[in-house]
């Protein structure tokens, strides 16, 4: 049985592309705290940000630009900013 292409857009990959920089912007921030006990309850919130990211790029990998793209941009929209309005990073 032929694989069904997958459908890209390159806005959206723009999207994940910024979504990527990021995170890895916030987890290089995160590293650079001192404090142990500070830095692991700052990793520990962020780990959900990181799970929509993964989420969100898995998805985009795997079924390509569909109705469900946006529902998982969002996702990962929400939950990073509401750790940016939670944690001062």
């Amino acid at each position: 049985m032929k694989k069904k292409r997958r459908k890209l857009n390159k806005d959206f990959e723009k999207k994940i592309y910024s979504s990527k920089k990021n995170v890895e912007l916030v987890l290089a921030k995160i590293y650079d705290i001192d404090d142990e006990d500070i830095q692991k309850e700052y990793m520990s919130a962020f780990n959900g940000v990181v799970y929509l990211y993964d989420a969100l790029n898995e998805h985009y990998e795997r079924e390509g630009f569909n109705d469900n793209s946006e529902e998982f941009l969002i996702n990962y929209e929400n939950g990073f900013n509401l750790f940016e309005s939670e944690f001062e990073i």
